[in-house]
């Protein structure tokens, strides 16, 4: 499998995202940031738990066939231990991320995806497969109007993207909610999987949502295209065309954002 892969943090911010590639495996990770003014309980952060994980992650795939979701379990269980005699894993800002994992066998291309990052799979057909979680995405459309409303980067939409984050807390990791990779191992449970027969699948595309929004918010590409850029260009082309679209909408009028600039992570794969 060859890869190819970029990442940039969003403009004076520390990078969250997290992506990796073995021979035969990928994993990439988004960080949920903590907005100022918010604990998370974690002395670490948001971005040592999407690194830690996303490693331990990529490790077990190349050195395990067992269940993808077992392997998340797993692994979420073994980032927790390594930090719940300093910080306290009860609070419900703890530090977690979404998780995309993909590991090609013999016969198939087996997937995970867990939370808003996104798997797109070229099989040669005119529309590609896009795998995404949307649960957080139905639940925040219900608290996100307000903020929405708001330009973004004034000091009123800070406070209340940070109510809007604190509220979302309380559907994190429950029935009814949505799920992601924090400190409780059962939300792999939660995880959308599957897999595809190797000789389909020309090349997939794993995108944190902050360079999937050049499609999925800003609907300035299809998919198709958005797979085009990448095979003609690479992953970094279509970051920079996500950027030029940040620039041009400043303040969110266009786009109403949480975030004017998120941080944004693509690897593309094929073979």
């Amino acid at each position: 499998m060859r890869a190819t892969f970029a990442t940039d943090p969003a403009p004076g911010q520390v990078n969250e995202d997290y992506v990796a590639v073995g021979p035969e495996a990928a994993v990439l990770l988004d960080g949920a940031g903590t907005p100022a003014g918010s604990e998370s309980g974690c002395l670490h952060g948001v971005a040592w738990y999407a690194r830690t994980l996303g490693s331990t992650l990529l490790a077990a795939m190349t050195q395990s066939a067992g269940a993808l979701p077992d392997l998340l379990a797993t692994g979420i269980k073994t980032v927790s231990s390594q930090h719940d005699d300093t910080c306290d894993l009860t609070h419900p800002g703890s530090p977690s991320a979404t998780v995309v994992m993909l590991r090609r066998t013999s016969e198939d291309l087996e997937w995970l995806v867990l939370a808003d990052s996104t798997l797109v799979l070229d099989v040669g057909t005119a529309e590609p497969i896009v795998i995404t979680d949307d649960r957080e995405a139905q639940i925040g459309a219900r608290y996100r109007t307000e903020m929405d409303a708001l330009d973004s980067g004034s000091p009123e939409h800070r406070a209340a993207l940070r109510d809007y984050v604190e509220t979302l807390r309380g559907h994190r990791n429950r029935d009814g909610g949505f799920w992601v990779a924090s400190v409780d191992p059962l939300a792999a449970e939660q995880a959308l999987i599957g897999s595809v027969p190797t000789g389909h699948v020309h090349a997939a595309a794993l995108l944190s949502d902050g360079a999937s929004r050049l499609v999925d918010r800003f609907h300035l590409a299809t998919w198709p295209q958005a797979l085009a850029v990448l095979d003609q260009h690479g992953p970094q082309e279509l970051i920079n065309r996500v950027r030029q679209a940040e620039h041009e909408d400043p303040t969110g009028f266009r786009w109403p954002r949480g975030k004017i600039c998120d941080d944004a992570t693509v690897a593309y794969c094929v073979g």
